[in-house]
Parts: structure tokens; C-alpha cells; sequence
């Protein structure tokens, strides 16, 4: 398939449009880029950066978040959203701390050992943190290899084809085999987008089998569009301002008060965070982040 993903064109054109990003630069380590793999997550770029940089001056090393409470890290989390990531991450870290001798893994099955580490972070953690020449298969990889290999407007439902896909395309050669995943992950985040793609930009253009097609648009039923308003999950964002705002426990009123819309939903959303144990309700009967009941 490198007749259709070539290899030389891609890179050429990474190396001029590759994204200038913290995480991307000389001397970062393993668990630092595991920070921003975890972050970036469902998070766009723009909003993940600055959080990233406050959090490896101040957890360098996992054993440094590991001496932290998770209500610390939920705290410092802010509103990248799925504060459940903050929480896992917390957790890994005090493996690695205790079992790995502080540093990161280098390989994918001990990688996947580790708490809230699936399959793509770590082939992205072993990729991009250690140059192991695996593939690395996201939302945009999906992307770009239906449309220039497959014909196809849209990857589908994610399956294990997707790796083999990618594996497929990697070149022989370990240094060039890390550069070019992260080049295919570039292409699908800033030209060949899920809307209003960039064809005339595209290195792949002259090879790209939905291009020679026509662009066919997507055949399958619609992408349902995930609202947020109203939800659960904005509940429930809410509650955790709430806590995250506060420097002591609050009261039941104050988390009654974010949301009178629908009482049954706020207190179905605020039993889930204490299930998930993002928050604790303490003896006094008033409500604190996680290890900050005392």
C-alpha cells in the first residue's frame, strides 16, 4: 500500500507542516508524553497545551504525582473534561512509582499492564516516547487510510483491520516507521478533516483512492452529533466546578444549587462521581474531592 501512501511524500510534507508542539520537542520523557496522550484524549490541542505544561513542572516524574492526592490532580485537571482520565492517570502514576522505578515502560504489552492505558496510548506512548516502530491508530489514522487506501468517506466502526491497515503502511525502516505515524496522524488533523476536507493540500491527492472515486460521500446511516447541553456528563461538570472551586468541603445545598432543572438527573450525577470516586462525602455530611476528605 505505500504506492498509495507514499512514504517520501508524506514525510516531505510533515516536515514542513509538522505542528510545533511542547510535547513534540527534544528531551521529553516517556511519562510526560504519556501526560499528553492522556490529555489530549477527546480534548483538542489548544485547550490540552497549557495544562500540560503547568503539569510536568509540577509532577516531573510519576512519583511526584503519586505523593499528590487525586483530589489534587482532579483539582488540576480543570475542565479538560472526562475528569475520570485525571483520576486513572493518578493511579498509573503510583505504579510506576512502586513497580516500573519511576520511569515508563518501553514496550506495548507492559504498557497495557498498567492502569487506564489502552491499546492506543500505548503504541503511542512506545511510538512517539521510545521510536518503537509499531502503528498508531486514532480517530484521524482511521480516517486518512479509508479515504487514500479503502475509497471510502468514513472509517466505519473501529476493528482490528485498522492496525493491520497501518502496519501495512509503515515503512521497513524503525526511524522513518515513527515519523511517519505521527505524519499520518498530522495529515488527518489538519488536512484530510472529517468535515470540509483540504484535498487540493494533501500529499496523498494524486494516489488517494476516494479522491479518484469522486469523493463519494459517506454511505452508511448518519454520524449522530453528541450533544452536551442537558446531559449527564454536563451535570456532572458542574458538581466537579463546584468542588474544584471550593479550598474546604461544600454543603448538599451549594451542588443542589448548579442544577435545578432536573433533580433526579443532579442527584443521579452526583451519585456517579462518587461511585467513579472522584468525589467523597464525608462524616460532617458535606462533600470534598477525592483525598481531601481530612
Amino acid at each position: 500500500m505505500t504506492d498509495i501512501v507514499p512514504t517520501v511524500g508524506l514525510l516531505g510534507w510533515f516536515d514542513v507542516h509538522e505542528r510545533d508542539l511542547p510535547w513534540r520537542e527534544p528531551g521529553i520523557s516517556g511519562w510526560q508524553i504519556l501526560m499528553s496522550e492522556i490529555m489530549l484524549q477527546q480534548t483538542p490541542v489548544a485547550r490540552v497545551m497549557p495544562v500540560w505544561l503547568d503539569w510536568v513542572q509540577r509532577w516531573p516524574v510519576p512519583s511526584a504525582m503519586a505523593a499528590s492526592s487525586v483530589g489534587e490532580v482532579v483539582r488540576a485537571w480543570g475542565k479538560l473534561g472526562y475528569p475520570r482520565r485525571a483520576m486513572r492517570l493518578h493511579e498509573c502514576a503510583t505504579v510506576l512509582a512502586a513497580e516500573h522505578g519511576d520511569t515508563v515502560p518501553t514496550d506495548v504489552d507492559t504498557l497495557l499492564s498498567l492502569p487506564g492505558i489502552g491499546d492506543y496510548t500505548a503504541r503511542a506512548v512506545a511510538c512517539f516516547a521510545y521510536r518503537q516502530p509499531v502503528p498508531v491508530v486514532d480517530t484521524n489514522v482511521r480516517r486518512v487510510i479509508a479515504r487514500a487506501v479503502h475509497g471510502r468517506a468514513e472509517p466505519g466502526s473501529p476493528s482490528k483491520r485498522d492496525l493491520a491497515d497501518a502496519q501495512a503502511l509503515l515503512p521497513a525502516d524503525p526511524g522513518a516507521a515513527t515519523r511517519f505515524s505521527a505524519a499520518l496522524m498530522e495529515l488527518g488533523a489538519l488536512v484530510c478533516t472529517a468535515r470540509s476536507p483540504r484535498c487540493a493540500d494533501c500529499p496523498l491527492q494524486r494516489t488517494c483512492r476516494w479522491v479518484a472515486r469522486g469523493k463519494p460521500a459517506h454511505d452508511g446511516p448518519a454520524k449522530r452529533v453528541q450533544k452536551f447541553a442537558g446531559t449527564d456528563r454536563q451535570v456532572r461538570g458542574l458538581l466537579m466546578d463546584v468542588l474544584r472551586d471550593s479550598n474546604s468541603p461544600v454543603s448538599r445545598d451549594r451542588l443542589d444549587s448548579v442544577w435545578l432543572t432536573d433533580v433526579a438527573q443532579r442527584d443521579r450525577a452526583l451519585d456517579s462521581l462518587l461511585t467513579d470516586g472522584l468525589i467523597e462525602l464525608r462524616t460532617d455530611g458535606r462533600y470534598c474531592l477525592a483525598g481531601e476528605g481530612d
